[in-house]
């Protein structure tokens, strides 16, 4: 871990038996507070709901959602400033390269999309239905 590296995202039981970066960002959201990553997880044997893929698929990958709550402030690339909504909309989707806590408490969040840079309480992974 670096010097402005807090812990990996390995190291959240949120993230448990899954692989972010074997992971997808669909699309970016905020409601109120709460900041919403909709992404295509890929679930490892480990997860409770890991299923074995079929025969046409490599790997278990589902729907879900990383929520941040109380989100309020974000930055992306050039968006360091804007309604937090706004800045979100503006991001791009894409494969998640790493995601960790910095030492200030922020959120950092790598990917094709770029660096994105939230500010919020600890984030939460929910799987969505098929």
């Amino acid at each position: 871990m670096s010097a402005t590296t807090a812990a990996d995202w390995r190291q959240f039981r949120e993230f448990s038996a899954v692989d972010l970066e074997q992971s997808f960002v669909l699309s970016w959201q905020v409601e109120s507070a709460l900041l919403l990553i909709d992404i295509d997880v890929l679930l490892t044997p480990e997860h409770p709901f890991y299923e074995r893929p079929r025969p046409s698929e490599k790997a278990c990958i589902r729907p879900a959602i990383i929520e941040f709550p109380c989100c309020v402030a974000l930055s992306a690339g050039d968006s360091a400033s804007g309604a937090v909504a706004e800045i979100a909309e503006g991001i791009g989707h894409g494969a998640i390269k790493g995601l960790q806590r910095l030492v200030d408490g922020r959120y950092e969040i790598q990917g094709d999309f770029g660096t994105v840079l939230v500010s919020a309480e600890r984030p939460l992974l929910k799987l969505r239905g098929p």
